[in-house]
């Protein structure tokens, strides 16, 4: 096992410089001159160029971002052109929003789709699997900003059972939070269940199918022995995969939600600094997501290595 996470760890260290250097580029290579978007349109030509030179912009690409790296690492992640703040500040406020949404998201998420989808693996071809199916299916093609504007509607506007947005008044106590979060955090349950619901059932099916599970069987144990002690661990291998990938994408992945609902989340602040040009904020937003990504698929590749023996072995 230790050998598997140091490999692991060893092999996200050129992943992490590959993607800083994809997002150094990618922000370069926004359209418009970044000292005309800090002073504004009516500023001369003379002072944007010195706004410019005093940002190091007339510097070559690789040396700026060896100087970005660097400060970086160091926790020097600069200020922001937009806000006026320090960047670490920003991200650190913006990812505990994000992160919380995702958290509450994910405790109702993870323990309902695999009850879902081992319930109909265990009665496969039936009418309520394939209903099952359907509806999961149905979920994952339908995108967050349409079933959010739906909720919207329905349970704030008609029915005033939930606010518009996701963020508490000032002064409210911590557990009115989570009031608020409820109505973004269905959208992103709906899409999730879907896929996690079917890789659970997929998995069980698969799981039955085996011979030690007919031996099981056979031997006269109680299907419900059968199906804790045996059916479920081998099932859950894919399906935390799949769980490690998704937490990655509802961290990042979290901007139509955190937009439509007003939510202060970390893809809410990474589509701003990209409509505002601010470059430390894009990139430190963007990187800091890469790294939570990488981080939650490492937990994942723990999680089916203490699952299965043979993947922990074969590490």
């Amino acid at each position: 096992m230790a050998r598997l996470i140091g490999r692991r760890l060893l092999l996200m260290v050129p992943t992490l410089i590959l993607v800083s250097i994809l997002v150094f580029a990618l922000a370069e290579v926004l359209p418009g001159d970044l000292g005309r978007s800090i002073l504004g349109p009516y500023a001369s030509q003379s002072a944007v160029v010195q706004l410019d030179h005093k940002l190091g912009l007339n510097k070559p690409i690789y040396v700026r971002y060896v100087e970005w790296a660097g400060h970086f690492v160091t926790g020097q992640w600069g200020t922001s052109y937009q806000y006026g703040q320090s960047v670490f500040s920003i991200v650190t406020h913006a990812l505990g929003n994000s992160l919380l949404l995702a958290g509450f998201a994910l405790v109702i998420i993870v323990p309902t789709s695999i009850l879902v989808g081992v319930f109909a693996g265990l009665r496969r071809d039936s009418l309520l699997d394939r209903a099952i199916t359907v509806s999961s299916l149905s979920m994952t093609v339908i995108p967050e900003f349409v079933s959010g504007v739906v909720l919207i509607v329905i349970f704030a506007v008609t029915l005033h059972w939930l606010p518009v947005t996701a963020t508490p008044p000032q002064g409210s106590p911590f557990v009115d939070r989570f009031y608020y979060l409820i109505l973004p955090a269905i959208p992103l349950m709906l899409l999730e269940l879907g896929y996690i619901a079917r890789m659970a059932r997929v998995g069980t099916v698969q799981v039955l199918d085996m011979a030690y599970i007919r031996t099981a069987v056979l031997k006269g144990l109680p299907m419900r022995r059968v199906v804790f002690g045996h059916v479920l661990r081998n099932a859950l291998v894919p399906t935390v995969t799949v769980i490690g990938s998704q937490v990655g994408w509802l961290i990042g992945g979290l901007v139509v939600v955190e937009t439509l609902f007003v939510y202060p989340g970390i893809g809410n602040y990474a589509v701003n600094a990209a409509l505002n040009h601010d470059q430390p904020l894009l990139e430190a937003c963007v990187l800091v997501i890469a790294v939570l990504y990488m981080i939650a698929n490492l937990v994942a590749d723990i999680v089916v290595a203490l699952l299965n023996p043979r993947i922990r072995k074969a590490g």
